[in-house]
């Protein structure tokens, strides 16, 4: 309990010094919100008015106590660009991104597992070192690559979806769903093939332990003792890069989006980066920082339970 409590402690502290750079990094890049906020015709009456509208007139510390605690509450602001409330602007990417990262998650357990145990077994003969080979191959590809080639085959040749046809989760949600999957694909293979090699190399390592030379000695048979012994101990680092990958596909995927003209996070934030839309910016970099840390605490909190002897030290 007090180690859930140090966690939760420093995650609080990591967010908190997250939150001041997204400020302080917005309030010295070039350029004026109130005037962004106006015609390009207004007058500096106009322009002061709308600084003292805004508050920007206020001390920066005011400012920042006064955006955190908007922040706290759900008041992201207004966007520039939009003209709406930051917060409704995101209830609506929200959806798609958490539904692409639920389904690409899904399709990596899927596939790296029974892939990984899979070439294990025949890691030491010829058909695993072609497996590996292959894997690497998969590793390097390109997500907006894969997505690219998926569109073609399975879009334009075999004709199994109608890509750009982006069905809304509002209209049809088994719609919206059914043309996630070839997103969530373009994305799964790639991390896939790193989870396997992950789980590969663990497994490996695994083997040359004391407490697998001991199972042997028992008589147990080698599937007893990889199933029973070794895969155990070999998940655990795999824990950390499969909350890397939950904590990236949770953040929106900027290229595949755009690939697939899905309106999540990832394309809304390069949208408005290009129209320096810095209140929707500031929400989603806060939030993909948010992500990583607190999947990254999540990670160290199931370590622990994982591995007994990190709760002994």
């Amino acid at each position: 309990m007090k180690y859930l409590g140090k966690k939760i402690a420093t995650l609080l502290f990591t967010l908190l010094l997250i939150s001041m750079a997204a400020f302080l990094v917005f309030q010295i890049i070039p350029g004026d919100p109130a005037a962004m906020m106006l015609d390009m015709d207004a007058t500096d009456a106009q322009i002061e008015a709308m600084r003292e509208q805004m508050g920007l007139n206020r001390p920066l510390l005011v400012r920042y106590l006064c955006w955190i605690a908007d922040f706290c509450r759900g008041n992201l602001g207004i966007s520039y660009n939009y003209q709406i409330p930051v917060a409704e602007l995101l209830k609506d990417k929200l959806p798609v991104t958490f539904a692409l990262a639920g389904i690409t998650f899904l399709l990596i357990l899927v596939l790296s597992v029974p892939l990984g145990v899979f070439q294990v077994q025949f890691a030491k003969k010829r058909i695993g070192k072609w497996m590996h080979l292959v894997n690497q191959i998969f590793m390097a590809v390109p997500s907006f690559f894969l997505g690219v080639l998926i569109i073609l085959i399975f879009g334009l040749i075999l004709k199994w979806f109608t890509p750009g046809n982006y069905i809304s989760y509002t209209e049809s949600r088994i719609g919206f769903l059914t043309y996630l999957i070839a997103p969530a694909m373009a994305i799964a293979v790639p991390k896939s093939a790193m989870v396997v090699k992950f789980l590969r190399n663990s497994v490996l390592e695994q083997e040359e332990s004391d407490y697998v030379r001991t199972a042997y000695s028992k008589g147990n048979t080698e599937k007893r003792v990889l199933y029973g012994h070794i895969l155990k101990n070999a998940f655990i680092p795999v824990v950390t890069i499969l909350g890397m990958i939950a904590a990236e596909t949770m953040a929106g995927s900027i290229v595949v989006e755009q690939v697939f003209n899905l309106p999540g996070l990832g394309r809304l934030l390069v949208s408005s980066i290009g129209n320096r839309d810095y209140p929707v910016v500031q929400a989603i970099l806060v939030y993909i920082a948010s992500v990583v840390v607190i999947m990254n605490g999540v990670v160290d909190v199931l370590y622990r339970y994982l591995d007994p002897r990190i709760r002994v030290e």
